[in-house]
């Protein structure tokens, strides 16, 4: 069972919001809502389960958001800056790390495992993976849980939040390039995902 206190970062921009006693009211029905979600998916593939744990939960507090308040721009609010906080720290230690010689190159190389273990079909992604390119990796995403999920949850706007966080994590890292044009949560047919070494 996930555990929405876990996700402390959230209400605390509820509360610097509208203050802690209508963020507790919330809060609390969001974790009802919560138990509610995962009542409804109760056998998830197990490469599911890490994205799932930032799903559910977003999911929940922004319908719960939705039916105390009818804000979802709140809720959203709240979310973002949450996750887009955590994704910027990430970038801060990538941006750190880059520092050792040899990083750029084994980032790149890193890509191709990572991503069809943790972005692919085990996880409930559909990729189209492109031949391997010195420097450079490249694929896109054509199917996506948070896309997918979000969506049959009712809240389709949230998919776009964690788009972003790719661009706060990979997005300035010196000596390399992030390259993104399109992605499902903005209405595009793919999520495109290219990084490469700076020539």
């Amino acid at each position: 069972m996930m555990d929405l206190d876990k996700k402390n970062s959230i209400k605390e921009n509820l509360i610097a919001e509208i203050g802690i006693e209508e963020a507790e009211v919330i809060w609390n029905r969001a974790k009802t809502i919560l138990k509610e979600i995962e009542e409804k998916y109760p056998e998830l593939p197990d490469g599911q389960r890490m994205h799932v744990g930032f799903i559910f939960p977003a999911a929940a507090v922004q319908l719960a958001v939705r039916e105390i308040k009818g804000d979802p721009e709140l809720g959203y609010r709240a979310i973002s800056e949450a996750s887009w906080a955590k994704a910027r720290e990430m970038g801060a230690r990538l941006r750190k790390t880059s520092k050792i010689p040899g990083f750029k190159s084994l980032f790149v190389k890193m890509w191709g495992p990572i991503s069809k273990k943790m972005f692919g079909a085990g996880a409930g992604f559909r990729n189209v993976f492109y031949p391997k390119e010195k420097g450079a990796y490249r694929m896109d995403i054509v199917k996506c849980p948070y896309n997918s999920y979000f969506t049959e949850l009712g809240t389709p706007e949230l998919t776009k939040i964690f788009c972003i966080n790719d661009e706060c994590t990979y997005g300035d890292i010196p000596g390399l390039e992030f390259i993104r044009h399109t992605t499902l949560g903005t209405g595009g047919d793919k999520c495109d995902f290219y990084v490469r070494v700076k020539k």
